[in-house]
C-alpha cells in the first residue's frame, strides 16, 4: 500500500473554529444533520423561543410565514429580546445572544428565576440559526423603541439600529434564510410547519399559531391542549371515554444532584379503530420517547395485567400480555414539564431524566388503578379487546411459524429450542446467553433485557446431575440437549447414545458471555450447580477458557427517602446500614424478590444492564478446584462428601440459614 509521505501531523496541524464557523462547517453537531432534518430543527429553534415566551404569558398568538424564496418569519408578541448593554459580560445583550454559543436567559430555571418551564436550555439555538443563515433580519420592538439587527453569514452588518415608534405592542420579528453554502437541503415542505405546529398547539394550550404561504393560511388551536385532541382522534369510536389527568412532583435524579419540579399531564382513551402513543416535554415531542415512554409502558401493563388477574379473565396456563396488545387499542399522550432537563442531545427527541420517569411511572399507575377501580364497565371492554388483540397475535405469530416451518423445510434455532429467545445481533462478540431460572425468570428477563446482545433461555426446575448420570440418560434430557444446542459448540465427549449433538468446536460458540443467573435462595444455587456440572462435564473448555460467567442478584433491598441500595451478601448489608445510620436516615429492608417477581427496570438495573450488574467469572485458575469440588460434591464419592460435611460443615450453617 503506498502513503502520501507529504503529508505531516505535527503542532500546526491542530485547529480551533471560531465564530460563525463554529456552526457553519459542522452544522450536524448543533443540528443533527447537515441536511434537510437540520435546517429544519434549525427553524424550530427561533419557535421554541417564541413559545417559551407565550408560556411565561406574554403573547397568545406566533406567526409564521414562509416565502416562495424558502426564507421564514417568526413573529411573536412577547416581552422583546433584551439589547442593552450588559455589564456583567461586558457585552451588549444583542451580541451575546446573536453572536455567542452558550449564552441566553435560561440557565436558571430550576431556580424559577426565567422560563421555569423552557424548550431551549442551552444557549445554542438563536445563534446557531443565525451563524447558519444566508441573512437574518431581526425587529424587536420593546422600551417604545423598534430595534433592528441585519446580518449575513453569520456576520453582522451595520450593529444595532434603533427608532422610536407608535406601537404599542411588544415582541420579536426575525426574517432569515437558511443558507445553502451550510445545508445540502433548504426546501423545507409545507407539512413540516404544520406537523410542528399542531402539536405545539396541542401542548400549549390557549397559544394560537397562525402559519403563512403563499396561497393559504391556517391555524391551530386547542384550548384544552391535550384533551382536546385525544376526543379529536378517537372521534365517536372510543370505547372508553376520555380521561385527563395531571400532577406535579419534586424530586432528584440522584441523592446529590439539585431538586427540581415536574409538571405532568395525560390524555388517554381506548379505541378498537384508532391508535396513537406520543410523548412531549417542555413542549418538544418526543420522537424517541426515553423516559416518559418507558414509564408508560410499565404502568399500563402492570395495571391492566393487575385487572386481568383480579378479575380471572386469563385462561388457565395463558401467558401474561405484552404492551403490544394494549398499544394496538390505545391512544395515549403525554405531556411533561420540567425546571431541569436532560435531552439526549441539543435535537431534544429523547429525554433520559430518572426521577421523570420514577414520577410518571408513579403518577400513571396510580391514574390508571383509580380509572379501572371507578369505571367497571368500560374497564370490562377494555380489558376483552386487550385479550382479543393477544391472542389474535399469538395466533398470527403461531401461524406465521408454522408456515415459515413448511417453507424452509427446516427450522431455525429459535423455533426449534423450547421457549428460547434469541438477540438481534449476529456479532458473537457482543452476544450474550442467560440461562435463567424458570418461566417467571424468564418473563422478567425478556421484558429488561437488551434485545440487541442478549439473549436468554429457562431452566425448568432442577436439571439432571451429570457427574452421577449416565450419558444416555443425559443426552436424552430435553433441557440439557437444549442448551447445548443454544451455545452451538457441540459436546466434548464421545458416546454412542449421542446422536444429535456436534462434535466440540470452540469457533461455533455464539456467545461471548454465558451467565447463569438463579435466585439468591438454597434451590437457585443448587440450580446453578447442576448447571456448571452439567457444562463443566460436557463442555469444560468454556470454563477454561473463561466464557461461564454468574450474575449476582442482591440479598436485601434497603431503602431511604432518597436512594435505593442493594447489599449483595450480609456484610455489605452492614456496611450500608452504618452508612444510613450515620446520614440519620430512615429505612426499609427487604429481602429481595425472586428473579421472577422483579420489575422489569429494577430486573435491568441489578441483573443485565453491563454498567451496574455484578458477574462472577469462572476463571481458569478455577477450573482444577471447581473440578475437584463437583466430583467431591456431585460425584460418586459418598465417604468424601460425608468426611467433607463433617469437617467443614458448620461454616456454612448460618449461610444457609440466611437463605
Amino acid at each position: 500500500m503506498s502513503r502520501n509521505k507529504s503529508q505531516k501531523y505535527n503542532n500546526d496541524s491542530i485547529k480551533s473554529l471560531k465564530g460563525a464557523d463554529r456552526v457553519r462547517k459542522r452544522p450536524g453537531v448543533i443540528f443533527g444533520s447537515d441536511g434537510i432534518e437540520g435546517c429544519q430543527h434549525s427553524i424550530f429553534e427561533i419557535l421554541s423561543n417564541s413559545i417559551d415566551e407565550a408560556r411565561e404569558g406574554h403573547g397568545t398568538k406566533i406567526n409564521i410565514t414562509k416565502f416562495d424564496d424558502g426564507s421564514i418569519e417568526i413573529e411573536d408578541f412577547g416581552r422583546g429580546i433584551p439589547v442593552d448593554f450588559n455589564k456583567a459580560e461586558n457585552k451588549y445583550n444583542w451580541e451575546l445572544v446573536f453572536c455567542e454559543l452558550y449564552a441566553g436567559g435560561k440557565y436558571n430555571t430550576n431556580s424559577a428565576q426565567n422560563y421555569e418551564y423552557s424548550l431551549g436550555l442551552n444557549g445554542l439555538g438563536l445563534c446557531a440559526t443565525q451563524y447558519s443563515s444566508e441573512y437574518m433580519d431581526v425587529e424587536i420592538y420593546r422600551d417604545q423603541k423598534k430595534f433592528t439587527l441585519h446580518f449575513e453569514h453569520g456576520q453582522n452588518i451595520g450593529g444595532l439600529k434603533s427608532e422610536k415608534t407608535s406601537r404599542q405592542q411588544t415582541g420579536t420579528k426575525i426574517k432569515w434564510k437558511p443558507d445553502i453554502q451550510v445545508f445540502t437541503d433548504i426546501a423545507v415542505p409545507d407539512e413540516y410547519f404544520e406537523n410542528v405546529l399542531k402539536r405545539q398547539a396541542i401542548v400549549n394550550n390557549g397559544l394560537l399559531f397562525v402559519y403563512k404561504n403563499s396561497q393559504t393560511t391556517r391555524e391551530f388551536f386547542y384550548e384544552q391542549g391535550i384533551k382536546d385532541y385525544v376526543e379529536e382522534l378517537i372521534g365517536e369510536h372510543g370505547l372508553s371515554s376520555v380521561v385527563y389527568c395531571d400532577s406535579e412532583r419534586k424530586g432528584k435524579d440522584r441523592a446529590d444532584k439539585p431538586e427540581y419540579k415536574v409538571k405532568l399531564a395525560c390524555a388517554f382513551a381506548f379505541s378498537n379503530r384508532v391508535k396513537l402513543m406520543e410523548y412531549y416535554h417542555n413542549s418538544s415531542w418526543l420522537e424517541h420517547g426515553g423516559s416518559p415512554e418507558r414509564a408508560a409502558k410499565q404502568a399500563f401493563i402492570s395495571q391492566i395485567n393487575n385487572f386481568l388477574k383480579k378479575n380471572n379473565k386469563y385462561n388457565k396456563n395463558e401467558s401474561k400480555i405484552t404492551f403490544s396488545d394494549i398499544e394496538d387499542c390505545l391512544v395515549f399522550v403525554s405531556s411533561s414539564f420540567s425546571t431541569q432537563t436532560s435531552y439526549e442531545n441539543q435535537t431534544k427527541k429523547s429525554i433520559t431524566n430518572r426521577f421523570i420517569y420514577e414520577a410518571m411511572l408513579d403518577f400513571l399507575k396510580h391514574n390508571l388503578e383509580v380509572y379501572f377501580t371507578e369505571n367497571p364497565i368500560e374497564s370490562e371492554k377494555i380489558a376483552n379487546q386487550i385479550l382479543v388483540n393477544k391472542r389474535s397475535r399469538e395466533k398470527a405469530e403461531k401461524t406465521r411459524l408454522n408456515l415459515k416451518k413448511t417453507l424452509l423445510g427446516s427450522v431455525d434455532l429459535v423455533n426449534r429450542i423450547h421457549k428460547f429467545v434469541d438477540c438481534r445481533s449476529k456479532d458473537k462478540s457482543l452476544r450474550e446467553l442467560y440461562i435463567v431460572e424458570g418461566d417467571s425468570a424468564l418473563g422478567a428477563c425478556k421484558q429488561s433485557r437488551d434485545a440487541n446482545f442478549q439473549a436468554i433461555i429457562p431452566v425448568r426446575g432442577k436439571i439432571l446431575n451429570c457427574l452421577k448420570s449416565d450419558y444416555d440418560k443425559i443426552f436424552k434430557n430435553e433441557i440439557i440437549s437444549d442448551i447445548i444446542k443454544v451455545l452451538g459448540c457441540g459436546i466434548e465427549v464421545k458416546s454412542k447414545t449421542n446422536k444429535n449433538l456436534a462434535n466440540f468446536d470452540i469457533d461455533n460458540l455464539k456467545w461471548s458471555k454465558v451467565v447463569i443467573c438463579t435466585d439468591a435462595d438454597v434451590d437457585g444455587f443448587q440450580i446453578r450447580t447442576l448447571i456448571l456440572a452439567m457444562i463443566y462435564r460436557l463442555t469444560p473448555t468454556l470454563i477454561k477458557k473463561g466464557f461461564v460467567y454468574i450474575a449476582q442478584s442482591p440479598l436485601f433491598e434497603i431503602k431511604t427517602k432518597s436512594k435505593t441500595y442493594f447489599a449483595y451478601n450480609e456484610q455489605e448489608k452492614v456496611d450500608i446500614l452504618e452508612k444510613i445510620c450515620q446520614n440519620k436516615e430512615k429505612y426499609d429492608i427487604n429481602r429481595s424478590k425472586g428473579l421472577g417477581e422483579n420489575e422489569p427496570d429494577m430486573m435491568w438495573l441489578t441483573t443485565m444492564c453491563p454498567q451496574t450488574r455484578r458477574l462472577i467469572k469462572i476463571t481458569p485458575e478455577e477450573a482444577k478446584k471447581t473440578a475437584k469440588m463437583f466430583d467431591l460434591m456431585l460425584g460418586d464419592d459418598l465417604q468424601g462428601r460425608k468426611d467433607f460435611i463433617f469437617k467443614f460443615g458448620n461454616n456454612y450453617i448460618n449461610q444457609a440459614d440466611i437463605s
